[in-house]
């Protein structure tokens, strides 16, 4: 069995896997899994209140969260940015929204430049994944033995792709009019108001 089908198994069945993205690594879960979710916490120690990022295989899987997608959020997801190291903060509408979105006012949402990971996506749906990094340090390892060395316990699968990037993805807060950056990373706050504002 290849890493994909591996990968996917474990995280249908309830796993949380420790993966390579486009930027840092990871740690993903299946959203619909309680448990599962509740073991990302516990390794990152990170605060319950604190709600996980989503990651996606395409925009077609975004528009299924119930999300409000307004023409600010539609010039990035339409730019060369996406797939890639851009995070999208929505707000929701008046639509249907999976159980597990219920009681947010709002979401991050990602879709990997990664072909590994997008295939996982495809086969499992939606997922959170969060840096694989203990809450409250800034960073993260780019190798899976220094964040091993990090973590509250063991993920249920590791797949170790060497060295990764230490730098996280850009985050902005399309809910918000105008856009926030709320974090800049990967991606520069120049080339994101190039596309928002054509400058």
């Amino acid at each position: 069995m290849d890493t994909i089908k591996k990968v996917a198994e474990c995280l249908l069945s309830g796993g949380v896997a420790l993966i390579p993205t486009d930027t840092v690594y990871g740690l993903a879960v299946l959203p619909s899994d309680e448990n599962a979710t509740d073991k990302i916490y516990k390794l990152k120690q990170r605060p319950n209140n604190m709600k996980l990022p989503v990651m996606v295989a395409d925009i077609k899987d975004i528009e299924k969260l119930g999300v409000f997608i307004n023409q600010n959020s539609l010039k990035i997801l339409n730019s060369d940015l996406v797939p890639g190291a851009i995070t999208l903060v929505f707000g929701f509408s008046s639509g249907k929204r999976p159980f597990w979105l219920n009681l947010r006012e709002e979401v991050a949402i990602r879709i990997p430049d990664d072909k590994q990971l997008l295939e996982i996506l495809k086969i499992t749906g939606p997922l959170f994944v969060t840096s694989a990094n203990k809450h409250g340090i800034t960073g993260t390892y780019n190798n899976v033995k220094e964040i091993l060395t990090e973590l509250n316990g063991e993920p249920d699968i590791i797949v170790d792709n060497g060295i990764k990037n230490e730098i996280p993805s850009t985050i902005i807060n399309c809910r918000l009019n105008p856009p926030v950056i709320e974090r800049e990373g990967a991606v520069s706050k120049e080339k994101i108001f190039k596309i928002l504002y054509n400058e």
